[in-house]
Parts: structure tokens; C-alpha cells; sequence
């Protein structure tokens, strides 16, 4: 079955969410913010978005060793600290399900990143997974090897 591109069905929401985004891509980190959407989009399941940020990362100089450890993070070595409180957040935040952010996820981004940082990583991970319940919602496909338009 056939299901609507946000973007065509509602114009105004799409327009919304991309100036969000545009947003946080000012404010947060750019590797940060590739690292945490990346995370995200794994946790969701979103092939969509797994695709769209792997590539994304990669163009940004991103190692492909990081991006293969990024489904086990806590293990891997190849993260700073900082990198792993934003992860730690990102998995709290995206699991929230499981009780939200607990203290020390939070005293540990708040440590490396400042409040106002925090915040605006909780928005950055808000926002994706926004992003992945409208692609896994709606079917949203990847094109292997086929760039993405800009937003």
C-alpha cells in the first residue's frame, strides 16, 4: 500500500521539523549530532535513516571502524567521553520506555556538554526520532549509493 510523503501531505509539518533540524545542525556539534541521529536511527530500526546518516557521516569524515562499532558503543574504545555521554543520552532518551533519562546519563552529558548543550542534544534527539517514526511510518526507502537531497 501506497502512503503519503509528509512532505506533499503537509507541507507546513515537513517545513516545521526541517527548520527544527536546521536548528540544532547550527548549534550542536556536527559530529556529535551525526553520531546521536546515527545512534538513534539504529535503535529504531529506520533503514531509511541508518542509510541517510551512515552516508552523511562518512562525507563528513566520519571512520567507517566508528560506524561499526556504533551498534555497540558501550564496549567499544573508539569513542571519547564525551561521544559517550551524548550516546548514553541518546539511548535514554530514545528508550524512554525504560524510565527515561536517569540521573548520572544526565550529570554526564550535562558535565561534557553544559545545560544549555543538553538541552539542545535532547532536542537534536527528539527530532530523530521524529524523523524515524514518519520514514518507518510512512515506508520511506533508501536508494543504496544514491544521494540524498539537501533540506
Amino acid at each position: 500500500m501506497s502512503r503519503p510523503v509528509l512532505a506533499n501531505a503537509d507541507p507546513d509539518g515537513f517545513k516545521a521539523v526541517v527548520a527544527l533540524e536546521k536548528h540544532l545542525r547550527s548549534v550542536v556539534d556536527r559530529d556529535i549530532f551525526e553520531l546521536v541521529w546515527l545512534r538513534a536511527s539504529i535503535i529504531n530500526g529506520c533503514a531509511f535513516c541508518v542509510d541517510m546518516h551512515s552516508r552523511d557521516a562518512l562525507r563528513n569524515g566520519e571512520s567507517v571502524d566508528r560506524l561499526l562499532a556504533l551498534t555497540a558503543w558501550p564496549e567499544s574504545p573508539l569513542f571519547t567521553e564525551s561521544e559517550r555521554a551524548a550516546l548514553a543520552l541518546t539511548d535514554a532518551v530514545t528508550r524512554i520506555e525504560n524510565g527515561g533519562v536517569d540521573d548520572a546519563v544526565w550529570a554526564a552529558a550535562a558535565q561534557a556538554f553544559g545545560d544549555a548543550a543538553t538541552v539542545q542534544l535532547v532536542l537534536a534527539i527528539a527530532a530523530i526520532n521524529v524523523w524515524n517514526r514518519v520514514a518507518i511510518s510512512t515506508h520511506m526507502q533508501s536508494t543504496p549509493g544514491r544521494e540524498r537531497p539537501s533540506t
